[in-house]
């Protein structure tokens, strides 16, 4: 298995999903340490699952299993969704809506002075608080506001990645800049330090992130679809 999931792998990845690149997306599967990708290729997956692409409800079954173990948030919910697809257990009655996660990450946890904002359910497109919105739009349902929920979630992300660095004098090191106030500048500049970690930090949190978002938008009645 490939200890980790490089930045040519990712792109990779992304492209397939970004383009609902079923059986693409499948093949670079095999022999990836899937826990740093299941929350980023879960709704393309699920896609190659309901059109049948070869070894796709294999691949599932295999995050199915990955997710229960990890446990973070939003991993319960995607799950459910694939043992929906799989006939495994119910199809969990969320209405579908083509959000980007990354997005409504992005106004849930963003800056609580220009966070939160709302999805165009029409569309799935995810927009600032600061974009005005047509008057005539506003009272046809179109709108789901989201809230911003600040950086609490980001600083225990800070705070779980520290635990799975192995270098205990670069571990230390980022324990110190997490404390007190700028936290994020410093936890970002003692882990510009080391290419590695700073990309496998990125890919960690944004797993965490897409998780969070999916979880608020289940809890909303909906479930994310991929662009197909």
């Amino acid at each position: 298995m490939t200890e980790s999931i490089t930045e040519e792998i990712l792109r990779g990845l992304r492209a397939a999903s970004w383009a609902g690149d079923g059986p693409g997306l499948v093949a670079l599967l095999p022999g990836l340490p899937l826990t740093e990708v299941l929350q980023w290729v879960g709704d393309a997956l699920l896609g190659a699952a309901a059109d049948r692409v070869p070894g796709a409800a294999e691949a599932a079954e295999q995050c199915v299993a990955l997710l229960e173990e990890r446990g973070w948030e939003g991993d319960e919910e995607l799950a459910s969704q694939f043992e929906g697809a799989l006939g495994q257990g119910p199809v969990p009655l969320l209405r579908p809506l083509t959000a980007d996660l990354e997005e409504l990450s992005g106004l849930l946890e963003g800056d609580p002075l220009s966070g939160g904002g709302r999805i165009d359910l029409t569309t799935g497109e995810c927009w600032p608080e600061q974009v005005d919105i047509d008057e005539e739009d506003e009272g046809l349902g179109r709108w789901l506001p989201v809230p911003c929920e600040g950086s609490r979630d980001g600083y225990r992300d800070m705070e779980l990645f520290i635990t799975t660095v192995a270098d205990a004098g670069f571990a230390d090191r980022l324990e110190i800049a997490i404390s007190g106030r700028g936290a994020f500048r410093r936890f970002k500049d003692v882990l510009a330090r080391s290419e590695d970690e700073y990309s496998r930090y990125h890919r960690f949190s944004g797993e965490r992130q897409r998780g969070r978002a999916r979880a608020w938008l289940a809890g909303q009645g909906y479930r994310p679809v991929g662009r197909r």
